[in-house]
């Protein structure tokens, strides 16, 4: 990991380490193009196709059968069922507390009252990631606020296993979350298949979930006629660490961040040169013992360590930075906590590590990436629903208020909606 000096670089050079440019190939663009082509105009048979392509996998059926559902639920041990709904449980109640179905009715005027009420999204597509590392855990944070916000139907798209299955762990995630259906549509056309609809899957009102290039750049290409829940990029987090930080705590932070692909991000901010070198010495001897250690070693190549003079620098820097997770590994956090500024989610203190609020401390660990934490929080139960405005107007709101809005409209040019307004007035005499 290279190590820059904050002290002496530049505005320019600051912003520079900053910006995490992921631009999709040209050719990346044109196939998730012709992919939604395909699924737009032949359904599910365009998807079998596809699935057989790309996943080697040939389908009869795209959904996942109630037979499958218990089959898998026999594969998965006791001890990870009792993981999977503690979890759950948690996730529950933390975004149970985020529900609030009406506000207040405010009076604006004498005779005019306003107010918003939630409403949940009719249909819920979730994109589960399959592949190497089956991600249960994402199958929670985005299944369990779907069903509190009352979205009628949530359904699941995610890749088969090479013999035809969903992952079994999957399935017990999403029967414990009460998801209504699962599919065994991955990649590119399973955002596209959520987002036209097909014979077998519904139109979601708007698609949810990680993926890889195909499946973001899918759901950046749907955006314009289906709601997306945020822009999403490679994983990240930024550490801030001081003399007082456990150098292995640190390390382990590092590389935990790491091995979740080699496009991650894993960024250091210490202001100790000498606690710089141990958690660098620890990263090598952690490295070692790893299951991913390819794969870390990827993301570590591309992650650095900025070298501040105080904690304060730290947190100025991390605000520039915006990271997905950020990490204050160090025991007098409070001080800084109301600095922060840009984050998706802050782990406060020396024992809160990512892991816990990726699996099961309750939080949401679908979080803006990118430098998106400067204008996007991170997904919560209101992300499954939608606020409407009502307004009623009395008798004598009319005759208050309505004066005011024939001015406005006839300034405007708009005699109509002055008339509106008029005629009520007339009428009210």
């Amino acid at each position: 990991m290279k190590i820059y000096n904050y002290a002496t670089l530049t505005k320019k050079e600051i912003k520079a380490l900053s910006e995490r440019s992921y631009l999709m190939p040209e050719k990346l663009k044109q196939a998730v193009w012709e992919t939604g082509l395909q699924v737009m105009k032949r359904g599910d048979k365009a998807i079998k196709e596809l699935t057989a392509a790309f996943d080697g996998v040939t389908l009869s059926s795209l959904k996942v059968s109630v037979k499958e559902f218990k089959q898998a639920e026999k594969l998965v041990s006791n001890e990870l069922k009792d993981a999977i709904k503690t979890a759950s449980e948690n996730i529950a109640k933390f975004h149970k507390s985020q529900l609030k179905t009406k506000e207040p009715v405010i009076e604006t005027s004498k005779g005019i009252e306003c107010w918003r009420e939630f409403k949940a999204l009719g249909t819920a597509g979730l994109y589960v990631p399959g592949g190497s590392a089956p991600l249960f855990s994402t199958v929670l944070m985005l299944a369990v606020p779907a069903k509190i916000a009352g979205c009628k139907k949530v359904y699941i798209c995610t890749p088969p296993c090479k013999n035809g299955l969903i992952a079994p762990e999957i399935l017990f995630a999403a029967k414990t979350a009460g998801v209504d259906e699962v599919y065994k549509i991955g990649g590119a056309q399973a955002v596209f298949a959520m987002a036209y609809g097909t014979q077998t899957v519904p139109k979601a009102d708007k698609i949810f979930g990680p993926g890889n290039q195909y499946v973001t750049q899918a759901k950046m290409e749907v955006s314009s006629f289906t709601a997306i829940d945020m822009p999403a990029g490679p994983s990240e987090v930024l550490i801030i660490a001081e003399e007082s930080t456990n150098a292995s705590y640190a390390a382990a932070d590092i590389l935990s961040q790491a091995e979740h692909g080699p496009d991650s991000q894993a960024v250091l901010a210490c202001s100790s040169k000498n606690k710089i070198k141990e958690i660098i010495a620890e990263v090598d001897a952690q490295l070692k013992k790893l299951g991913r250690k390819s794969i870390a070693a990827k993301a570590l190549g591309k992650s650095f360590i900025m070298q501040t003079r105080n904690t304060k620098e730290s947190v100025e820097f991390s605000n520039i930075y915006a990271p997905e997770h950020l990490i204050l590994n160090f025991k007098d956090w409070k001080k800084y906590l109301t600095s922060v500024q840009n984050a998706g989610s802050v782990f406060c203190g020396t024992l809160a590590t990512e892991s816990f609020g990726d699996y099961a401390s309750g939080t949401n660990h679908t979080l803006p990436t990118s430098g998106f934490a400067k204008s996007f929080g991170g997904l919560n139960t209101q992300s499954f629903g939608k606020w409407i405005t009502y307004q009623t107007v009395s008798a004598q709101g009319l005759r208050g208020l309505g004066k005011t809005v024939e001015i406005m409209a006839e300034a405007e040019g708009l005699t109509a909606h002055k008339n509106a307004v008029t005629i009520r007035i007339e009428n009210e005499k």
